[in-house]
């Protein structure tokens, strides 16, 4: 299906509902079961819909959450690998530490959406090592 006003909607839709049960259905739930919320194949309903368009209504999306405020890099993350994907593209979910945190009560993650090797949905911060990269072609651990 073309980019259309129609094709438009049912996305915003989609997304909308999405960004609002996810912090429901994904809590207390484990690594494996959160990642089904990025999908590594999936149809393609909204293919057609330009990539800008589909970061800036995540971004948008999430931009004021009332749910998953600590963990708010892991709701766009899945979001944005959720709905680029259902577009038709190839979207990397990666994940990072802070290695200081390692030896602290709480552990600091982050995560990320590549497309095309370049950050689209937020970024690496300074200090992470990468510890995870969700993708069809490369989905296994890296240690650095």
């Amino acid at each position: 299906m073309a980019d259309s006003p129609l094709l438009r909607a049912l996305f915003r839709c989609h997304l909308w509902a999405s960004a609002r049960l996810m912090p429901v259905l994904i809590a207390n739930r484990s690594f494996e079961e959160v990642l089904k919320w990025a999908p590594l194949a999936s149809p393609t309903p909204y293919r057609g819909l330009p990539a800008p368009y589909i970061i800036a209504r995540v971004n948008r999306a999430v931009r004021r959450p009332w749910l998953m405020r600590d963990r708010r890099c892991l709701r766009e993350g899945l979001l944005g690998h959720r709905f680029l994907r259902l577009a038709g593209f190839d979207p990397e979910l990666h994940f990072g530490v802070d290695p200081k945190s390692l030896q602290a009560s709480r552990l600091s993650a982050h995560c990320w959406v590549c497309l095309d090797g370049r950050p689209v949905v937020s970024d690496s911060l300074p200090g992470m090592v990468e510890i995870y990269r969700h993708h069809d072609r490369a989905s296994k651990v890296r240690v650095t």
